[in-house]
């Protein structure tokens, strides 16, 4: 139930919301009221908030997974980017909360309890992982920031000057956390929450003399105080402008429009796409509204791209990167990602590591929602999984991660309406898909399939195509016989045939010369083919043992059709012991020789294709950390796998 106390300062009524909460400003005389049993105490003048074009207020309803809420204060705090408010709030259940809003980023959280103290502020670092209440999360931002002021109910003591260390986290899934380290360095106060959508909270009561995030408003327009030239700025949220004539940084949230950097002495960029420019990206509207070149240095030599900042009719943000005449699509990650030295896998992908470098801003244009300085710099990692690239930028205060998609220039230049197609991209760029990607993985499926088939066929001949036994006879082979010994006749039909002559002899401790003479009647054509069979065996130190065998078979092949006969000739050692020798003649199935060389031929194709992709590969990851090593080892992350 709500408690009304009056001001000690001015009497006005003071009322109180919430069971929690120990300290209001008074509405008429900004007086900070500390709650003591029954009575207020006046704790001094509370500094004057600073207009910051909020659409919220106290008194603003909304809805939260199902429950109801009201804003019942606030604290506006500053830092190094600018300004943001944590609204305190009262649900109806009577439990509290927080919404965080950082220009049109809201994040909604509630006090939780801690188990473990996490490490003191000063030991934290972006990026570093933490696992609060057994959950893991990844430090995304350190912020040192102050307290410009406050209204209304809050539940603790705070005025003008306070300071407020907060480092902000986020988790795999999606997840916010932060840990306020305003009231002890080592004991930080916990909250856990989700980023919302401003729509999705279902507000009502709202400030009515200050547009929407999704609304349009009015351009307002104003001369660069550096040079003269006409600027405008298009949205209220707007916190850099940079003058596109001269170059000078601006801040058009003041009403005379501050003066953050001057004119630098860097020639003046025309961008590829001109700011203003409107469009149907990828089913979305955008407009590119900001420009800003950005270098790197490597070997000595200074390498610039583009970065042009699209917003939505709903105020969401997107990149397009220009690199050479190759473009990106990218958006900034809401949640954490883990990485490895040289992996990254995320949603289902992954990634190699490619480069990492040092980012600097050397030129900007254009309107953005965050401060903006020349020579802004991070630290960046390049992780690719082509067309996708992950890239991780971290400066000293903050991490972040962007997602970019590798985009056609035709695709931008029908999106755009431009009457003239974009330039054509040089070179390859660290997440330009393979053009060979496709054909190969289209030849290997083909090549597989062929050779099931090529070897289902060859399996199916050799069960069911023509064979069978056309002659056998036994032979009697002695040392002094060695006159030519003639089969039966045996008839071929069809375009193409093979034979197969076995030898099954019973030769012990001996061997024999066999010379086969294959002769068509029909032509006279004949084939000749000699073999050796030798068997021998015995016992030695009570160990048995034998070598050679006693059978051989040879194959003769692409025979035409007709009548024909083996003539046999034998030599075998004088006054060695005779043998008998059953000779037998079968058509043979195909040859596996035959397959192999059908398969060989196949395969040239996939190989072709796969040295063409290997190419592109190699020169991908010439310009990476990690380029292929084509001899004497492997490469690093760039291994063509």
């Amino acid at each position: 139930m709500a408690q009304t106390a009056r001001c000690p300062s001015c009497g006005a009524p003071v009322e109180f919301k919430s069971a929690a909460s120990v300290l209001a400003v008074c509405d008429y005389c900004r007086s900070t009221l500390i709650r003591q049993g029954e009575d207020l105490a006046n704790l001094g003048r509370m500094a004057a908030l600073l207009d910051d074009r909020s659409p919220l207020q106290r008194g603003a309803e909304g809805v939260w997974r199902g429950r109801p809420f009201g804003l019942i204060g606030r604290i506006q705090l500053r830092y190094e980017q600018g300004l943001w408010n944590e609204w305190h709030l009262l649900f109806d259940d009577g439990k509290s909360g927080w919404l965080s809003e950082a220009g049109d980023e809201y994040v909604m959280s509630e006090l939780k309890p801690l188990g473990s103290a996490p490490p003191p502020f000063a030991n934290l670092e972006v990026g570093q992982s933490l696992r609060l209440n057994g959950r893991p999360y990844t430090l995304t931002n350190l912020l040192k920031a102050e307290c410009v002021g406050g209204e209304g109910e809050l539940p603790f003591k705070v005025g003008a000057g306070y300071p407020a260390p907060v480092a902000d986290l986020r988790d795999e899934a999606g997840g916010y956390a932060t840990l306020d380290y305003s009231e002890s360095e080592e004991r930080p106060i916990f909250f856990e929450g989700e980023a919302v959508d401003f729509e999705s909270l279902r507000w009502n009561n709202l400030r009515q003399d200050v547009p929407l995030p999704n609304v349009t408003v009015q351009a307002r327009a104003f001369d660069c105080p550096s040079c003269g030239a006409p600027l405008k700025v298009d949205h209220t949220d707007i916190k850099t402008i940079g003058c596109g004539s001269c170059g000078a940084l601006l801040d058009p949230r003041d009403e005379r429009v501050k003066l953050l950097e001057r004119a630098s002495d860097r020639k003046i960029v025309q961008p590829t796409l001109a700011l203003g420019t409107k469009g149907k990206l990828r089913g979305e509207d955008v407009e590119i509204v900001g420009y800003m070149r950005r270098r790197m240095r490597a070997d000595g030599v200074d390498y610039r791209w583009g970065e042009y900042l699209l917003l939505t009719p709903q105020r969401r943000q997107l990149w397009l990167t220009e690199s050479d005449g190759h473009w990106n699509i990218a958006r900034v990650l809401s949640r954490a990602v883990k990485a490895t030295a040289n992996r990254v896998r995320d949603d289902g992908r992954e990634y190699k590591h490619f480069q990492s470098y040092r980012a600097h801003v050397d030129y900007v244009i254009g309107q953005f929602p965050w401060r903006v300085s020349l020579d802004d710099e991070a630290q960046v990692d390049d992780f690719v999984a082509p067309p996708f690239m992950l890239s991780q930028e971290r400066t000293t205060s903050e991490v972040t991660w962007t997602l970019a998609e590798y985009v056609a220039a035709e695709e931008l230049t029908t999106a755009f309406a431009l009457k003239t197609p974009l330039p054509p991209p040089f070179g390859i760029y660290a997440n330009q898909p393979n053009p060979y990607e496709a054909g190969h993985r289209r030849i290997c499926r083909r090549f597989w399939r062929f050779a099931i088939l090529g070897l289902a066929l060859h399996l199916l001949l050799l069960a069911f195509g023509p064979g069978g036994k056309v002659l056998e006879q036994q032979l009697t082979l002695t040392a002094d016989d060695d006159e030519p010994r003639l089969t039966g006749q045996f008839v071929l039909d069809g375009r193409t045939n093979r034979l197969k002559v076995s030898h099954d002899t019973t030769l012990n401790n001996n061997w024999v010369g066999v010379a086969a003479t294959l002769v068509n009647q029909d032509t006279g054509e004949n084939w000749h083919a000699s073999r050796e069979i030798g068997y021998y065996q015995g016992v030695e130190d009570g160990e048995s043992w034998s070598e050679g065998s006693r059978s051989d078979e040879v194959v003769f092949a692409d025979l035409p059709p007709g009548h024909y006969v083996l003539a046999v000739e034998t030599d075998m050692d004088t006054g060695a012991p005779g043998a008998t020798d059953r000779l037998t003649v079968r058509r043979a199935g195909p040859s596996w020789f035959s397959l192999l060389l059908l398969l060989a031929f196949l395969a040239s194709f996939p190989i072709y294709t796969r040295i063409r992709h290997f190419g592109f590969e190699t020169r991908r990851w010439a310009e990476s950390d990690h380029p292929i090593v084509t001899s004497g080892g492997g490469g690093g992350g760039g291994d063509d796998e």
